[in-house]
Formats: structure tokens, sequence, C-alpha cells
């Protein structure tokens, strides 16, 4: 059984980076063909995705978010991390890991139970 695990601080201060990480156990991160993902839901809309770090190690990001964002992992640890910088209020979500099966449309098959971050001064 594939777990994984959000952690990190809830709340950040404007302008600050976000960081988050995801412990995964029951499968490694380089396990082809996978990727591992971060999605966030604000308040009262829908999931966004964020971007993903492939089993090779290669990222792919939202065009939205790209300018902010950076996944990167730890293969000792068997944990990916997101960066979120230059946060403001409208980036107070829940944010989730998941995995993500690049072997049929990238469909999510395994989520953390996501964590909330809330960005205040």
């Amino acid at each position: 059984q594939v777990q994984l695990q959000e952690s990190g601080p809830g709340l950040v201060k404007p302008s600050q980076t976000l960081s988050l990480t995801c412990t995964v156990s029951g499968d490694s991160i380089t396990t082809s063909y996978y990727a591992w993902s971060w999605i966030r839901q604000p308040p009262g809309k829908g999931l966004e995705w964020m971007g993903v770090i492939a089993y090779d190690g290669g990222t792919y990001y939202s065009p939205s978010l790209k300018s902010r964002t950076s996944i990167s992992r730890d293969t000792s640890k068997n944990q990916f991390s997101l960066q979120l910088s230059s946060v403001t209020p409208d980036d107070t979500a829940v944010y989730c890991c998941a995995r993500a099966d690049l072997g049929s449309s990238w469909s999510s098959d395994y989520w953390g139970q996501g964590t909330q971050v809330t960005v205040s001064s």
C-alpha cells in the first residue's frame, strides 16, 4: 500500500517561501513510470495542479505557477518537496501530494491527506 504524508509549516507570511515535504512509503519515488505531484485546493475553489517530479527527476510545472514553483526530491529519504516563493494570501489552500501514473493519462492513484497552509501576516 502506497502512503504519502505532507509536512511543513501551517502558517507562512506574505512574500516568504512556502516549503512542504511529502514522505512516501510503500513505493520508491524512482519507480518507473510514476510521477509525484503537488496539488492544492484554495477555500471554496477547485483543485489546482501545481507540478510534478517524475521517476527520472524530470520536473513539469503549471504555466501559471512556474515562475514561483520548484519541486525537488531526496531519493535517500524517499521524499519530494515543494517550494512556492513570494506567497500572497491567494496561496492559502490545502496542499496535497499524490502519485501520478504516467502510463494512465497521469491519473493520480494515491494521495496524501493534505495539509492546510495559510498565508497571513
